[in-house]
C-alpha cells in the first residue's frame, strides 16, 4: 500500500517540519506523519520566535538552509533586537508572529519540497530489524517503511493536562496525545522520564483597557530573522506591559490547595526560567509584583497571549485574579491556562548527530530530548533531518562545534550534560559568546550549509559581497587617520577625551562611547567610502558588522585562541568500546559517568559534570598521550 522512504518523521512541530525540510532539500524522500495536518509547525505556546539566545538559533538555522527565519519575517506583526544596551554579543533578535499565518506558511513551504510527503496518522511502534529501525506502525494498523526515522513528538507522548484538581490526557489543550511509543520505545532499553511545562490564559482583546498598560513598540527600523530578501515589516502590531500586585498574588494563593503542582499530582519537573506564576509567587515571596506581558496572536486576531500569568491553578482562581490585573478589569478569557505533563527521553542516549545510542537510524528531536521552546526544538529538527540523510548516504555524520555555533552549545549540553528539567538556551551557556553573535551567523555557517546542499548558491554570493565590504571598511578604518578639528566636537558631545594629534579611525572607534555613525558624521571621508556601499542589498548588516570586528577585536581574537585550544581536546578522539569500569585510576563516579555517556573525545568528557582533570590525565596516559 505505502511506499518506502529514505526518512520517516514523527511529529509536525517545529523540530519535525526542519527536519523534513532538511532531509528533503538534501535529496532524500520524506514521509512527515502528524496526527493533524492543520496543525504543522503549530505555536502551542506564545506566537513568538526569537529572544536572548534563541534569536541566535533561529539565525544560525536560517543561515545553515533552515526555514524557521524565513517563515518567522513572512509572518510576523513585530520586530524587536532585544540588548542593544549592551554588547554585541547580547544583541537577540525578536519577533511576534501571526500564530495562524505562521502555522500556514510552514505547510506551504514544505508543500513546494517535491521530496516531501504527508501522512496523517499516529505513530505507536517503531519496527526494527537486527538493531536497526526500519519502519513504524500506526494507529490506523498500517506499517511504513524507511531508511531511517526522526521523533520529534512534543509533548504528545502520554501528554496530561492539569488544570485544578481536573486532569485529563492531551497533547495540548484540543489535541489527542500519543500513546503507546514511549512502551514501544522502552522494550529496546532507551529511558523515559516525566517534564512538565504550561500556558496561560488567553484574553479577548476587546475586553483589555490598553490605556492602564505599558505599550511596548517594535523597532523604528523593524529588521529580518533571514539573511536573504525577505519582506521587510512596513508595519507593526504593539505588545504591552503591565503587572501583577499584592492583591492577585493573595487571589492565586487561595488555590494553592487545588494546585496539581503542589499538592503533588504533576511528578514531572518544570522549566526553571519560566516557571507558572504560582510557582513565582511562592519561590519569589518578597516580591509584591510580577511582569506580564500581553502579546497579540495576529493580525487579524482578538485573542492576546498572558506571558508570564502560566497557570494550571482551577479556571475559577485564575479568573478572578486575572480581574484585579490593570487593564483586565473587564476581561473575557478565551481559553485557560493549564500545565501539561509528557514523556521525554533523557537526552545522553543520544550521539551528537542525535542518533539513538540504543537503536541504530533512530533520530530524536526536540521536546522529547528534554528541551523547551520552538527555536531550540527547530534547531534539534534541523540536525536531525541533515544527518539523517547523511547516514543513509554512508556520510560522516555533520556536527556543529561549541565555538561554530549555539545550535553547538545546545546539542553538546544535551548529549554531554542531560538535563533534569526542560531545557532552555542562554548567552550565559555559550562561553564563546563573542564569536557566536547573531550578526555573523552566515559568516560562521552558511559554506556549511552550501557544501551540505542545503543553502542556496546565492546565499553564498551575498555572504562573499558581505565579507568584502566589512574586509574593506575595516582596512579603510585602520590605515586612515581623524582630523582633530573633525573628529573632536563629535568626541566632546559623547563625553570622550579630544585627540590632539592625528589618529587611527579604527583606534577612536574602540573607545566605548564612540560610534560608528558618530563618526562618519564628522569625517566626510569616511562617510563617503562607506556610503559608496549603499546600493548594496547587504549594505546595513556589513557595516553594523565591520564596526562590531572594529570595536571588539581584542576580545575576538581572545575568544579564536581559547576556542583553538579547546578544539585540540575535541581532536583526540575516544573510542566507543572503551570499558571504563576496569580503569582502577578513575574514580567510581568517574567510571560510572564516563561509562553510561561514553563521550567521543577528551573535550566532551573534560564537560562531563563530575570529571575532574585528573580523570582527563588518565584518560590522557591510557591513549599515550
Amino acid at each position: 500500500m505505502f511506499e518506502h522512504y529514505d526518512i520517516i518523521v514523527v511529529g509536525g512541530g517545529h523540530a519535525g517540519s526542519e527536519a523534513a525540510a532538511a532531509g528533503a532539500r538534501m535529496g532524500s524522500k520524506v514521509l512527515l506523519v502528524t496526527m493533524n495536518l492543520a496543525g504543522i509547525a503549530q505555536m502551542s505556546c506564545n506566537p513568538a520566535m526569537g529572544g536572548i539566545a534563541k534569536g541566535q538559533i533561529v539565525r544560525e538555522i536560517d543561515a545553515l538552509g533552515g526555514y524557521s527565519g524565513i517563515v518567522t519575517d513572512h509572518t510576523m506583526v513585530q520586530f524587536r533586537m532585544l540588548n542593544r544596551s549592551k554588547g554585541p554579543a547580547m544583541w537577540s533578535p525578536r519577533a511576534q508572529s501571526d500564530r495562524i499565518l505562521f502555522s500556514q506558511k510552514w505547510r506551504e513551504m514544505l508543500e513546494k519540497i517535491p521530496n516531501v510527503h504527508f501522512w496523517q496518522d499516529t505513530v505507536t511502534e517503531i519496527i526494527s530489524e537486527k538493531g536497526k529501525a526500519i519502519g513504524v506502525r500506526t494507529g490506523f494498523g498500517g506499517e511504513l517503511f524507511a531508511k531511517t526515522i526522526i521523533i520529534t513528538s512534543g509533548t504528545f507522548l502520554n501528554g496530561k493536562i492539569h488544570i485544578g484538581q481536573k486532569n485529563f490526557s492531551g497533547g495540548r489543550l484540543g489535541d489527542a496525545n500519543a500513546t503507546g511509543l514511549t512502551e514501544n520505545l522502552l522494550s529496546f532499553g532507551i529511558e523515559s522520564e516525566r517534564l512538565k511545562t504550561g500556558t496561560p490564559v488567553r484574553v479577548d482583546g476587546r475586553t483589555i483597557d490598553f490605556s492602564k498598560m505599558i505599550e511596548q513598540k517594535g523597532d523604528d527600523e523593524p529588521g529580518r530573522f533571514s539573511f536573504l530578501d525577505t519582506p521587510k515589516l512596513e508595519r507593526q502590531l504593539s505588545c504591552y506591559l503591565t503587572y501583577t500586585s499584592d492583591e492577585v498574588h493573595d487571589i492565586l494563593r487561595t488555590g494553592f490547595d487545588f494546585s496539581p503542582m503542589f499538592a503533588g499530582r504533576i511528578q514531572g519537573t518544570g522549566p526553571r526560567y519560566c516557571p507558572s506564576i504560582e510557582d513565582k509567587i511562592d519561590r519569589f515571596s518578597e516580591k509584591d509584583r510580577h511582569q506580564l506581558f500581553i502579546e497579540p496572536e495576529g493580525w487579524t486576531s482578538n485573542e492576546y497571549y498572558v506571558n508570564g500569568f502560566s497557570s494550571s491553578l482551577p479556571e475559577e482562581v485564575q479568573f478572578k485574579a486575572l480581574r484585579k490585573i490593570a487593564g483586565f478589569e473587564q476581561a473575557r478569557i478565551l481559553k485557560p491556562g493549564y500545565a501539561i505533563e509528557y514523556d521525554y527521553f533523557p537526552p545522553t542516549q543520544l550521539q551528537f548527530s542525535l542518533e539513538s545510542r540504543k537503536l541504530e537510524n533512530l533520530f530524536f528531536a526536540g521536546q522529547v530530548n528534554g528541551t523547551t521552546g520552538y527555536e531550540e526544538a527547530a534547531g534539534q529538527g534541523l540536525m536531525a533531518g541533515i544527518n539523517a540523510h547523511l547516514k543513509i548516504r554512508g556520510q560522516e555524520p555533520f556536527v556543529l562545534k561549541r565555538s561554530e555555533a549555539y545550535i553547538g552549545v545546545l546539542i553538546d549540553d544535551l548529549v554531554t550534560k542531560g538535563t533534569n528539567e526542560p531545557y532552555r538556551m542562554f548567552t550565559s551557556r555559550a562561553e564563546f559568546r563573542i564569536l557566536l553573535r547573531q550578526d555573523n551567523a552566515d559568516q560562521r555557517l552558511t559554506r556549511k550549509g552550501v557544501e551540505l546542499g542545503l543553502a542556496e548558491p546565492e546565499r553564498l554570493e551575498r555572504l562573499e559581497r558581505k565579507e568584502t565590504i566589512i574586509s574593506d571598511v575595516v582596512g579603510f578604518m585602520a590605515k586612515e587617520n581623524a582630523d582633530p578639528a573633525m573628529v573632536n566636537p563629535y568626541l566632546d558631545s559623547v563625553s570622550s577625551a579630544p585627540i590632539k594629534i592625528k589618529n587611527r579611525l579604527a583606534n577612536i572607534l574602540l573607545r566605548p562611547q564612540v560610534s560608528l555613525n558618530g563618526l562618519m558624521e564628522c569625517d566626510k571621508n569616511l562617510q563617503s567610502f562607506i556610503h559608496g556601499f549603499s546600493g548594496e542589498p547587504v549594505f546595513e548588516e556589513a557595516i553594523e558588522s565591520a564596526e562590531i570586528q572594529v570595536k571588539y577585536a581584542g576580545y575576538l581574537e581572545k575568544e579564536k585562541e581559547v576556542a583553538e585550544k579547546i578544539s585540540r581536546l575535541e581532536s583526540i578522539r575516544l573510542g566507543e568500546n572503551i570499558h571504563y569500569m576496569e580503569f582502577k585510576a578513575l574514580s567510581m563516579e568517574a567510571r560510572e559517568k564516563l561509562q553510561k555517556v561514553k563521550p567521543q573525545n577528551i573535550g566532551q568528557a573534560s564537560r562531563i559534570s563530575g570529571i575532574t582533570p585528573s580523570d582527563i590525565s588518565v584518560l590522557l596516559v591510557h591513549l599515550g598521550r
